[in-house]
């Protein structure tokens, strides 16, 4: 009632994760994670970076491209860390929606800001490159792997 319910305010977020999680594998769920979100906020409940992954990823799903990358954006706004994660999912809908450049500028963030990149970060941004037709980059991004020690597979090459 008053917000000063802690208990009940982590057993609601953990039930709108869990509503969240069963609406991920759903076709066009993105539109009930967005007003789960908006009771969420109404109720002053805080949303953790797996929260708004869940909505941001139920939105790519949704081809809701820009709704998702507004919903990275407020993370910031309401001081959530992204997750590793977090840029992966971001990175993968900057690709989705033929923005390579802003995937590999999202890229080129984390690599400073020292976070953790990883096999998936990479195979998102090789194939932004590749929507775009922007091969000669993407041949670099796996350059910039064998620098960084991060293990490439199948996943990560480009489509022929």
């Amino acid at each position: 009632k008053n917000g000063d319910d802690v208990p009940a305010a982590r057993q609601f977020q953990g039930a709108s994760k869990a509503v969240m999680d069963s609406n991920r594998e759903k076709a066009g769920e993105w539109e009930a994670s967005l007003q789960l979100f908006s009771v969420m906020a109404h109720v002053k409940v805080e949303c953790g970076a797996t929260v708004f992954n869940a909505m941001i990823n139920d939105c790519k799903k949704g081809n809701e491209w820009t709704k998702a990358m507004q919903l990275f954006m407020v993370m910031s706004q309401k001081h959530v860390k992204p997750s590793r994660s977090s840029f992966n999912i971001a990175v993968s809908v900057y690709g989705k929606c033929g923005e390579w450049l802003k995937a590999l500028q999202l890229l080129n963030v984390m690599m400073q800001s020292h976070a953790g990149l990883d096999t998936v970060t990479f195979s998102a941004a090789i194939s932004a490159c590749g929507g775009g037709d922007e091969w000669e980059e993407a041949v670099g991004l796996f350059s910039i792997m064998a620098q960084r020690r991060v293990e490439s597979n199948l996943l990560s090459a480009p489509a022929g």
